[in-house]
């Protein structure tokens, strides 16, 4: 992505003084709207030039780990009730697990807004901002397992170590404060799932990795870890971390062309200046009662409210976990526990996409709501002899599923795509995960062929050498 005669990093570096002397110079070029030239700058965190012109310039990705039933949620299927407890015409596609007969939702739907869109009981807050969402109801993943469904979705792979999401948009874009990092991984208590697969940078620089953040408290010592130095103050920390550039940029002169020192000094300049930063960001008490409340005081209200306090101070990508593990997954008691589960979050994500809206942010920043499949319409058998267990539950269906889509350049108020009458395939108008990705990329001003990067003699994208921009939805 760089044009014209690009200095050397060690070039920059040595005119800059302690070699972070461009940094506020980025910082002022972004906040009034002026681009960085990539000529002139080659620090890896700075802002950089898109493709073409964006429709977002953030995104908050809330991630419902697990799998939420498509059909219990955004898709009514009517037919399941005349088919309720018998097979379906058809039959049921392969999953994890055996399926028997159809269930038919326990939960009631309803129409919202001007858009008139189906919602259901559980997701009453959001049904009364439904308008404002695009409702995409024909999402393909190519995997029926958590690890690698997610995997794919967060990163465009299934299998192997790649760069997420939020790393490759960093990577294309860079980031508009440079007092916190731009892309940021929360979620409560723990890493989700298994370790950083989800939010690493992997062979991309180690700028762009997301920083994790604890998010199940209110005390900014807990929401990130060692965020203070308890040892000393910030003039003792400056002149100790002037000393190490000093010795890193020596090194520096010696090694040339050096992606790794050059992201560890960034990594130190950037957890300095986040000691203040991120102490005032993600302070949520900061904010008036009224904001308070309409989040609500919950795990997932103060992980949403977050989110928004992060892109409004410049965060391109902010992934929000709904927790560290799959709390989605009801294999069985599937009517409890998703009316406990979409409790906690239906108002607070309404209470996002309003916040933003009142606040000028949802046109810039595109919201994107789902988990990593959906759920089949038949129920998950028991037992080997067929017997269906005594509480319902539902199976992995990765063969058609919804996602929600807000704000960013996203048309509003719109369903878009289909799944068959009982809700297991998409047959109208499929979104793979790598359209999905693709269109992500495109809204925030990048193409995503374009957007590569070389390692181990071939050039890798989010997408891999697949995905098309899905442009009936981009308003």
């Amino acid at each position: 992505m760089d044009s014209g005669n690009p200095i050397t990093r060690r070039e920059l570096l040595s005119r800059a003084g302690m070699g972070f002397g461009m940094i506020g110079l980025g910082g002022l070029f972004a906040d009034e709207g002026m681009p960085v030239a990539q000529a002139q700058t080659n620090i890896q965190s700075l802002p950089k030039l898109p493709h073409f012109r964006p429709r977002a310039k953030h995104i908050i990705h809330y991630f419902l780990a697990g799998g939420p039933s498509q059909v219990d949620t955004f898709d009514p299927k009517p037919m399941l009730a005349k088919y309720h407890g018998k097979h379906l015409p058809v039959r049921n596609p392969r999953t994890e697990n055996e399926t028997g007969a159809a269930v038919m939702s326990p939960f009631e739907f309803k129409k919202y807004g001007e858009s008139g869109l189906e919602v259901s009981e559980l997701f009453r807050e959001v049904g009364e901002q439904i308008d404002d969402f695009c409702v995409l109801r024909s999402t393909v993943s190519d995997q029926p397992f958590h690890d690698q469904a997610q995997l794919l979705l967060t990163c465009g792979e299934n299998r192997q170590v790649r760069p997420s999401m939020g790393s490759w948009i960093t990577y294309g874009l860079g980031s508009s404060n440079q007092n916190l990092p731009g892309f940021i991984s929360m979620a409560p208590s723990n890493y989700p799932g298994p370790g950083v697969s989800k939010y690493r940078a992997a062979f991309l620089p180690n700028a762009y990795q997301g920083s994790f953040i604890n998010s199940s408290d209110s005390d900014i010592d807990k929401i990130v870890e060692n965020i203070r130095n308890k040892r000393m103050g910030v003039d003792e920390q400056r002149r100790q971390l002037d000393f190490l550039n000093t010795l890193n940029l020596q090194n520096l002169e010696k090694l040339g062309n050096d992606r790794r020192l050059e992201s560890r000094i960034e990594a130190h300049e950037q957890a300095f200046r986040m000691q203040l930063a991120a102490s005032d960001v993600l302070d949520i008490k900061r904010e008036p009662k009224h904001i308070l409340d309409m989040y609500g005081d919950t795990v997932q209200g103060r992980q949403l409210l977050m989110a928004r306090r992060l892109v409004e101070n410049g965060v391109r990508s902010v992934q929000v976990w709904f927790d560290a593990g799959i709390a989605w997954d009801s294999h069985d008691q599937l009517e409890s526990e998703h009316r406990q589960l979409a409790r906690q979050c239906s108002q607070p994500i309404a209470a996002l996409v309003k916040d933003l809206k009142q606040r000028g942010l949802l046109d810039e920043t595109l919201v994107v709501v789902g988990g990593e499949f959906g759920r089949t319409p038949t129920t998950e058998l028991g037992s080997s002899d067929g017997e269906p267990k005594k509480e319902f539950g539902r199976d992995h269906n990765p063969y058609g599923f919804t996602t929600l889509l807000a704000g960013g350049g996203i048309k509003p108020g719109i369903a878009y795509g289909a799944t068959d009458e009982f809700g297991f395939h998409a047959v109208e108008n499929p979104v793979h995960v790598h359209d999905l990705h693709a269109t992500i990329l495109h809204l925030l001003g990048l193409d995503h062929e374009r957007l590569t990067y070389r390692y181990a003699g071939r050039d890798f994208r989010l997408t891999d050498v697949h995905g098309h921009v899905v442009s009936d939805i981009i308003a």
